[in-house]
């Protein structure tokens, strides 16, 4: 079974903020990004650069996957962020997102010059992964397309914020309608799941705003997680633990998972197709979904 790698928390740091980067690089999240779009106003991006790049060389990140996020391909900034983070710390960088994907020619675009900037550099050719963040209609209509445009794509990630402007939607505050009757992103997060996927890729939720509201957070994680989504934003240091709660296997639910991984070898190796776990029959469907929990509960430590 392969290395999976967690990311159960994608935790949202301002490249602008010296000090948030520095507290980012010992969090406990399982994936940290570095922002250089929403976060930094117009007139700071380019010269907020040159801080990530020194808190992607200068930091020691361990195991935490070290993302950043350049701006959209419609802006004037996004081909220097590429372009001139790469060069300064490429070795240290594992993913880009790209915010605002509408169809798969806009992945192509990022790659197309993050190829020639790592050729350029000396670095290792398609070693830099691509995570598109869905925020908009077209990029929920074309988002089969998108999780399939390039080998390079590690997530598929959902921005509810913009997503809620570019649908009309009421209300000021990401991802907190407590009035609608049900899950408010319940098709948008399956459709995205779905086509991720579709494409062996995990998929992750966006950011819910208040960070004071654990219980809501939680809720949040919750109803993500069982959708199938792998993983949540976190927006405030304070949502780390929940989130990397939520999304890992219950410890009851691994043991068991282990116990039907281990029954069903057996099994296959007797020449029988079915076995009885605990009481229960355990055929092939249920044989894959334990070995993902398994999978997970390894890689979190939980087995």
């Amino acid at each position: 079974m392969s290395e999976l790698t967690l990311r159960r928390t994608q935790l949202a740091t301002p490249a602008s903020d010296v000090k948030m980067m520095e507290s980012a690089a010992s969090s406990n999240a399982d994936e940290v990004f570095l922002d250089l779009e929403d976060s930094v106003a117009p007139n700071e991006k380019a010269e907020t650069r040159d801080p990530l790049i020194n808190a992607a060389n200068e930091h020691d990140w361990g195991t935490t996957v070290l993302s950043y996020r350049i701006n959209g391909i419609d802006t004037q900034w996004w081909y220097d962020d590429v372009i001139e983070v790469v060069s300064g710390a490429g070795e240290n960088i594992d993913d880009i997102i790209v915010p605002k994907v509408k169809s798969a020619s806009d992945i192509h675009t990022v790659e197309n010059l993050l190829v020639q900037v790592e050729r350029n550099n000396g670095l290792e050719v398609g070693e830099i992964g691509l995570e598109p963040q869905i925020e908009d209609g077209e990029g929920i209509h074309n988002v089969h397309e998108i999780a399939h445009a390039s080998d390079r794509l590690s997530s598929v990630i959902f921005g509810p914020g913009d997503y809620s402007a570019a649908m009309g939607t009421p209300g000021l505050d990401i991802g907190q309608f407590p009035e609608y009757p049900g899950h408010y992103w319940h098709h948008a997060l399956s459709h995205i799941n779905a086509a991720a996927k579709s494409a062996g890729l995990p998929c992750l939720d966006g950011p819910y705003a208040d960070i004071e509201d654990d219980e809501g957070f939680r809720q949040s994680a919750e109803s993500a997680n069982m959708l199938g989504c792998d993983g949540k934003w976190a927006i405030h240091p304070s949502q780390i633990e929940i989130g990397n709660e939520v999304f890992a296997p219950d410890p009851d639910v691994a043991d068991r998972a282990q116990r039907i991984v281990d029954a069903y070898a057996e099994a296959m190796d007797e020449g029988r197709g079915a076995v009885k776990v605990d009481g229960q029959m355990v055929d092939e469907a249920t044989n894959k979904m334990a070995k993902e929990i398994v999978e997970t509960a390894t890689a979190a430590n939980i087995l």
